[in-house]
């Protein structure tokens, strides 16, 4: 955060437009970024397309061009790069290499640059080599693809997005909404995430992953869904809950439950509660006076070193370092 004696400079966002860009990616970034102000009502990002070229028009997918006013030199301003996808990555697709002019383009990227892809944009951040050894993820029809181009990657076809840290990657299409308010979520807080989700007519964070959206080659029989057991979790996150307690609200057995729930949601009955007391906890850190050991109990973790431990584990973050950081009154809006 600035001080007085800084200079207020927004997060600049570079989105770059290559040839066959799917135009829906391509305004992902601006719509959310372009809403957030600070209490001075001055915009916190700076979202800016930039191509690979000079200045020009930039072919679609669809039966128009979109001009784009700033060169690949405009990479060297960005404290995030977006890369959305396209149909027409060529050699970057075909064989995992980057074009001379793609190459002499990501040069200009700073080091310590946030990186982050929409779908197939992974391929230029695995072809570049960011993606060594780390987890991505991409559409579900490309993942085998990608993984098999790219063997040093650990490619998860399940998830909607993977947040590593410095580099970020995000499902097919609509999961880049997803991603960049995942984003928004993490230098901000939950509050301004939410209040751009809202004006943007989305949810401020989609349960379960790909899984539900695969089409599988025998479709199964429409059986009862796992929906009133998380509803009747969500209702008491405060309390101890049982595998078995949610099995029975389906009238199912447990094992038949956590099979059904990982089909519809992507993750285990377990991964899925710890996840939405960390949700529950994250709220009541940025809107509430509560004592972190209250909020331990209300979210059900029990004890501040359980919420701790399950904090610094999805979040990297102490609670106490997160309400910091996070806590609503910043006068920052959505």
């Amino acid at each position: 955060m600035a001080t007085s004696e800084e200079p207020f400079r927004p997060h600049r966002v570079a989105v770059l437009a290559m040839d066959g860009l799917l135009p829906f990616e391509l305004g992902i970034p601006h719509r959310i970024f372009d809403r957030p102000k600070d209490r001075l009502r001055r915009p916190l990002y700076e979202v800016v397309t930039c191509s690979i070229r000079p200045p020009g028009p930039v072919r679609t997918d669809s039966d128009f061009d979109v001009m784009v006013a700033n060169g690949p030199e405009t990479l060297a301003t960005a404290d995030t790069v977006i890369v959305p996808a396209s149909y027409e990555f060529g050699p970057v697709y075909e064989d995992g290499v980057l074009t001379p002019e793609l190459a002499a383009a990501l040069a200009h990227i700073r080091p310590g640059t946030r990186l982050a892809s929409i779908c197939t944009g992974v391929y230029v951040l695995a072809a570049a080599g960011y993606l060594d050894g780390r987890p991505a993820t991409t559409h579900w029809a490309d993942a085998e693809r990608l993984q098999r181009l790219f063997p040093q990657i650990k490619v998860d076809p399940n998830v909607l997005y993977v947040d590593d840290g410095d580099v970020l990657t995000s499902a097919g299409v609509a999961a880049g909404i997803d991603l960049c308010l995942h984003m928004l979520r993490r230098d901000h807080g939950s509050a301004v995430a939410n209040a751009v989700a809202r004006r943007t007519v989305v949810p401020p964070h989609r349960e379960g992953g790909q899984a539900q959206y695969i089409r599988r080659p025998v479709p199964e029989p429409q059986l009862a869904t796992t929906t009133t057991a998380r509803a009747w979790a969500l209702g008491r996150l405060h309390e101890p809950i049982q595998l078995r307690d949610m099995a029975e609200q389906e009238s199912m057995s447990v094992r038949t439950f956590t099979r059904r729930f990982r089909e519809e949601v992507g993750i285990s009955p377990g991964q899925w509660l710890t996840q939405q007391r960390v949700e529950h906890a994250r709220h009541l850190l940025e809107s509430t006076d509560r004592s972190v050991d209250q909020i331990a109990r209300d979210a059900g973790f029990g004890t501040a070193q359980s919420m701790r431990q399950h904090l610094q584990s999805a979040l990297g973050v102490t609670p106490t370092s997160y309400r910091r950081t996070f806590r609503t009154g910043s006068g920052i809006t959505g």
